[in-house]
């Protein structure tokens, strides 16, 4: 696989600074924003459950027609096109702008309505035993000045669970079903000048998801106002083609879009900045290319390009995140109509099939864990601060690496790990065509799986921290020579979304690495197959490999079973795991196994442990309804869970989150970090002491 070079950052959507109406770029500006991002979080009103009477109007059946003209943007095929007459929902009351929704609960987003439920042992435990199903209904009353009418408005969502459908002043304007994807809307057809509405309404379907994923409009909501003439916010795309420690090539592409009724001739420019450490441009442009006139059809879209050089460049690396700003400049007429941010950083870095991970020049080993996305008791709801101190954790036990898994992650998320200089694998969904539930990702995936395959790769390709796009995750079509095209397409998407990273996939099924499915992805990932890896590279020369899940061992903080035995169900303490990580579901192993594995096959480029913290749901081994009380050590123990489980009817499993994490739910290391600590950081003087294991009688 050839080296890649180039620069990445989320496209970020700044209204910030005025600048001049030239494209002198010492002058200060004098035209106003042109551009504004809005925070859109406050002040929304929630209740859940639909009106009565009124759920027929929004099955998937009847919503998805009117849903998909929204992934136009992103698909190849002919676009779709909005049916005729009036679109589900438009009479019901909870879409209406007259609707009195002063009875409703005031909130602000992001909102979780799972993690404020009651724990129910009725509710299965891979997802929590939490009430994150059912359906949900959000508005808010916003004002819109009469000179924003002349602009145009959007609705921008980062995530929302899921089958989410959005009205404007009673006015279906559309929606996106996929959880985790980012989206947006265009409102400026359907608001007017005074107060206006917007009800979005969502459904969380039963037997969806393999862990919790939470309910609600879980991440940031934003409203966006630009010039009819502006660029567009997925389309701006930062690559650096040649870099050396003289100089760096930047080159730039992005889309002017011309949402008027008439043509346009506009000037663009682009100048480089240098960010802070907080994401602010600092000083004067570092450099600017030359204006560029761009004709833009009414109605329509035009594309613009720039190559500029940039002297002895600052490179992104692991120790030094130095990362800059594009700041592309639209002027028409003499004006300024746009300004548009996109922040990226500059660095190499290839995987070797001999040599496993190289960043800038060097051999660095992945050192990565995998992270589901909630948030331990704050449930689904992102938090900005809670995820920094998630990776500030994983940073200190020398993790250097993120696997997102097994969805995209919040766009701030990737902010982090931009700034504090951590690798990330970027992940699009655990299931394809084969379903792991009834109502998961394989109902949506024929029809949505292109449009939120490429929104994802264009919403992060300018993360200086992806170095990765995973497709998928144990995917069932591993050992379906007919379903292999599946995984060729989706490569193929990545390709052209993005040339300069290759695509891989976490395999559970040996047999994926030799019946052809390897070939359709760039870079293998084994999940727990440390024993594999020296025959995949026998049988696969030419193809970089890691570790996309390992170990997978289960401890409970602070919990030590004696006598101690390897045997798993000696490690047992009632519904707690002994925490001598000796133990591992039989699919997995421990984390001494897999540190033999790549230290007898030193051209893996590494690996990512499952999991760096504990999440809600899959509460392996204790993953059944039902169990049996011999996990109770104590006749006085087994008497007391039987009569507490005999109350509910059945023999049931307390158990809501995962025993894998290395850290606990509520943010405690358990004994295993230091384990890892101690090889990841070798140059760390630390010693960490726990109960004796041989002592006699203990």
């Amino acid at each position: 696989m050839k080296t890649s070079y180039f620069l990445i950052s989320r496209p970020c959507l700044m209204l910030l600074t005025i600048f001049t109406t030239s494209f002198n770029p010492a002058m200060a500006a004098e035209d106003g924003q042109p551009r504004e991002r809005l925070l859109f979080t406050g002040d929304w009103t929630f209740r859940k459950g639909d009106p009565e009477g009124v759920a027929d109007n929004f099955t998937y059946d009847k919503l998805k027609p009117w849903l998909l003209p929204s992934a136009n943007p992103f698909v190849t095929a002919p676009p779709a096109v909005r049916p005729e007459g009036a679109a589900p929902g438009e009479a019901v009351d909870f879409a209406q702008t007259s609707f009195d929704d002063s009875s409703w609960r005031k909130l602000d987003l992001p909102h979780d309505w799972g993690i404020e439920g009651k724990f129910d042992q009725s509710l299965p435990g891979e997802t929590a035993k939490l009430p994150w199903f059912g359906v949900g209904w959000y508005r808010k009353h916003f004002t819109v000045d009469a000179a924003d009418l002349a602009r145009c408005c959007y609705l921008n969502i980062d995530g929302a669970m899921s089958y989410a459908a959005v009205w404007c002043n009673g006015k279906f304007a559309g929606g996106w079903p996929y959880g985790y994807a980012s989206w947006r809307l265009d409102l400026t057809p359907y608001l007017k000048s005074g107060d206006n509405v917007i009800a979005i309404r969502l459904d969380n379907p039963e037997n969806s998801s393999r862990w919790y994923p939470g309910g609600g409009i879980y991440r940031n909501v934003w409203l966006e106002k630009t010039s009819p003439i502006h660029v567009e916010p997925l389309d701006t795309f930062v690559t650096t083609p040649e870099v050396t420690a003289a100089s760096a090539t930047i080159d730039i592409k992005t889309k002017i879009s011309n949402r008027s009724t008439a043509p346009a001739e506009v000037r663009v420019v682009t100048q480089i900045f240098k960010l802070s450490a907080d994401g602010k441009t600092e000083g004067a442009a570092l450099v600017a290319s030359d204006p560029v006139t761009v004709a833009v059809p009414a109605g329509q879209a035009a594309s613009s390009g720039s190559v500029l050089k940039l002297a002895k460049p600052l490179w992104w690396d692991i120790a030094r995140p130095e990362r800059y700003a594009a700041v592309t400049l639209v002027q028409q007429n003499g004006k300024l109509v746009d300004r548009y941010e996109t922040p990226f950083g500059i660095r190499t870095f290839k995987f070797t099939a001999d040599d496993g991970f190289h960043l800038n020049g060097r051999r660095v080993p992945l050192q990565g864990a995998c992270l589901h996305h909630d948030l331990g008791s704050l449930g689904a709801a992102f938090n900005t601060r809670a995820a920094e101190r998630q990776l500030e954790m994983m940073r200190e036990m020398g993790c250097n690496a993120i696997r997102i898994t097994h969805n995209p992650p919040a766009p701030e998320f990737l902010d982090l790990c931009d700034r504090m200089g951590l690798l990330v694998i970027d992940e699009f969904t655990d299931t394809w065509t084969y379903p792991k539930k009834p109502n998961g990702y394989a109902r949506l995936f024929k029809d949505w799986s292109e449009a939120d395959w490429r929104s994802i790769i264009r919403r992060d390709r300018n993360h200086p921290s992806v170095i990765l796009w995973s497709t998928g995750n144990e995917v069932g079509e591993q050992g379906d020579a007919k379903r292999h095209a599946v995984s060729a397409r989706l490569t193929a998407i990545a390709r052209e979304e993005d040339p300069t990273r290759g695509s891989s996939v976490g395999c559970d099924k040996p047999v994926a690495g030799y019946n052809g499915f390897q070939k359709t992805i760039d870079v293998f990932g084994f999940n727990y197959k440390p024993h594999e890896y020296g025959k995949f590279h026998r049988a696969n020369p030419e193809q970089p490999l890691y570790g996309s899940e390992t170990a997978s061992a289960i401890s409970s903080r602070g919990e030590y079973a004696f006598p101690v035995s390897e045997n798993k169900a000696d490690g047992k303490i009632g519904f707690q795991m002994s925490s001598y990580d000796l133990y591992a579901p039989a699919w997995a192993g421990k984390p001494d196994t897999e540190f033999k594995g790549q230290d007898e096959n030193p051209f893996v480029a590494g690996e990512f442990v499952w999991t760096g913290f504990d999440y809600l749901g899959e509460p392996t081994p204790f993953n059944n309804d039902l169990t049996v009380l011999t996990n109770f050590h104590t006749e006085e123990a087994r008497a007391k869970a039987a009569e507490e489980l005999k109350a509910l009817g059945k023999i049931q499993v307390p158990s809501r989150s995962s025993y894998f994490g290395i850290i606990d739910l509520a943010g405690f290391k358990k004994d295993r970090f230091y384990l890892y600590q101690s090889r990841w950081r070798r140059e760390l003087p630390m010693a960490h002491i726990l109960p004796h294991w041989n002592w006699q009688d203990r």
